[in-house]
């Protein structure tokens, strides 16, 4: 096991308290069970996400800059953000501080305003639920520690487009042999494959699913999910595994909504790859919050000798 990522600050994000307490309370679950360290952040704040970004993209910055604030008094030097929009902001702020003097200004502006040291980028790193357990862990101590293999699930991997997107504020990705890559994203599929699951060639594994669209437009939203359920389905998966809790609740729901209105069922399941991993580890599938997901795998897991 490396030593690295064994402690963390925990962002959960908003999205983590409410639709995706599922996601919270397996990446949790899952956490102790591989003996790894989360600490939330105290007090943190919302990260600006889609509505504050669109009004004022700097202060977004500023929102997220806070966060990685937090991190850096409570002495920690990585902040583990397990949902892909939070990821992707925190990120994005980092970027923004280190090559725009107008984002500088405005987060010192309101930072003394507001009372609290100004964050300097380079300061605290931000990583991915999946970076988390890759490098702190890795595919053969995950492979060591498998109770209950995912051994003839078929599982197709997916993303979201924000994961990845813009490649610019990524710049630890893409480096070659052991990095993630921007165009084909492979950390899941590697953990997954080492629990044991059948991995499926999916093509659309960072397609956008309409999360941002849901509100303003549900039928693009659902045609974009239907569009990933079908082609899941048309690569032999059982399961989508999810790693971002706005992409989750956007499949569970659209898919739903693609049978009431337009008349096309999908089989295929959802579920975090936090909750497979658990599940993998010996947790039980109620431990990992299955129960709490709108998709019902109940049946599935069971004739898998998971549920």
């Amino acid at each position: 096991m490396s030593g690295k990522h064994r402690k963390v600050a925990y962002y959960p994000g908003c999205a983590l308290e409410e639709t995706g307490h599922a996601y919270n309370r397996s990446t949790k679950e899952l956490g102790k069970a591989l003996g790894l360290e989360l600490v939330e952040l105290e007090n943190w704040n919302c990260c600006g996400a889609m509505e504050v970004k669109n009004l004022d993209p700097k202060l977004q910055t500023y929102l997220s800059a806070r966060n990685l604030a937090i991190a850096g008094k409570m002495g920690f030097d990585t902040v583990m953000a397990p949902c892909n929009g939070c990821y992707h902001n925190l990120k994005k702020a980092e970027y923004d501080l280190g090559h725009d003097a107008g984002s500088r200004e405005v987060v010192e502006r309101l930072s003394q305003k507001a009372g609290h040291e100004t964050y300097e980028a380079g300061g605290v790193s931000t990583i991915h639920a999946l970076d988390w357990i890759k490098e702190a862990i890795g595919e053969d101590g995950l492979k060591n520690r498998v109770e209950n293999s995912l051994k003839g699930l078929k599982i197709a991997n997916y993303y979201g487009c924000m994961y990845t997107r813009p490649r610019h504020i990524f710049p630890e990705k893409d480096k070659g042999p052991g990095s993630e890559s921007t165009s084909k994203p492979h950390f899941m599929d590697d953990l997954l494959a080492a629990a044991g699951a059948d991995c499926v060639e999916f093509p659309l594994r960072t397609a956008c699913c309409g999360g941002a669209h849901t509100l303003s437009d549900s039928d693009i939203s659902t045609k974009l999910v239907l569009n990933l359920l079908t082609t899941a389905e048309a690569c032999g998966a059982e399961v989508i595994a999810t790693e971002c809790p706005t992409c989750h609740t956007g499949l569970e729901m659209h898919q739903v909504r693609a049978e009431k209105v337009f008349g096309r069922k999908t089989r295929v399941k959802i579920l975090y790859f936090t909750q497979l991993l658990g599940m993998a580890l010996g947790l039980s599938a109620r431990r990992v919050g299955v129960q709490e997901n709108l998709s019902d795998a109940s049946d599935l897991l069971r004739q898998k000798g998971l549920g």
